[in-house]
């Protein structure tokens, strides 16, 4: 392996570190979702792993058909920036349609008193809500199967990794496939440790959080995450 190779692999690795730790869409989304849905630790990872192999996948499969019919990196450029327009508007979308229905969620489960009286004359009253009340109490919604993981797949797959064709174009154009491999695999395996880290500690992270008060808002709240991140990258780049 020469030493320009080795060097490019280093700077992919770390250019997919900081790529993604500086995207709050390759992570966010994972912790709000766990926390709303329920997810335990490892469906949580499990989920993010598949959804950053299809991240990177999807711009690999680009960059490679690109290379092949000689297509130039500003062309390349311009189609992963409209795949970019395309993924953060769909995440947009998707976190203000689970934000509707987390506040609906959240209005049907809101807390209310009952008095009643009995026939000895003793009056008393209870508090509950109504979310529970019009559904089979032996099912939990947590575990019914949901689109949402399949929802955030599509969402990664078709939202690009900028930085990763600039840096397959050199190996490539020294025709080099053994180079253009283990630069995607540097860039890949970098960009999807980073990703479950952060989903992890931002998982545990919430975990000590005092949220009991505020859990029936956690769809409303995960949806709000969402859609923000989505409108990040629109308006701000991220």
């Amino acid at each position: 392996m020469g030493i320009d190779l080795g060097l490019l692999i280093l700077t992919a690795a770390s250019i997919g570190f900081v790529h993604t730790l500086l995207g709050p869409d390759h992570y966010l989304p994972f912790v709000a979702m766990s926390a709303a849905r329920g997810w335990s630790a490892r469906r949580t990872l499990w989920i993010t792993s598949l959804c950053g192999l299809g991240h990177v996948l999807g711009s690999v499969a680009i960059g490679a058909i690109g290379i092949a019919v000689g297509v130039s990196l500003h062309r390349l450029e311009w189609l992963e920036s409209f795949r970019g327009d395309v993924a953060a508007w769909l995440l947009t979308g998707f976190g203000l349609a689970y934000l509707a229905w987390g506040l609906k969620q959240a209005w049907r489960s809101r807390p209310h008193t009952h008095a009643h009286a009995h026939a000895d004359g003793t009056l008393h009253r209870h508090v509950h809500g109504h979310a529970g009340g019009h559904l089979h109490p032996h099912v939990d919604e947590r575990s019914v199967r949901s689109i949402t993981p399949w929802a955030l797949f599509v969402v990664f797959i078709l939202g690009p990794c900028e930085p990763l064709i600039p840096i397959l174009m050199y190996p490539a154009s020294q025709h080099s496939a053994l180079g253009t491999l283990a630069v995607v695999l540097a860039f890949g395996a970098s960009t999807v440790a980073t990703m479950l880290a952060v989903v992890y500690l931002g998982c545990r992270g919430l975990a000590w959080l005092p949220l009991d008060s505020a859990e029936r808002y956690s769809h409303a709240f995960a949806g709000a995450a969402l859609s923000a991140c989505g409108l990040g990258i629109v308006f701000l780049g991220l």
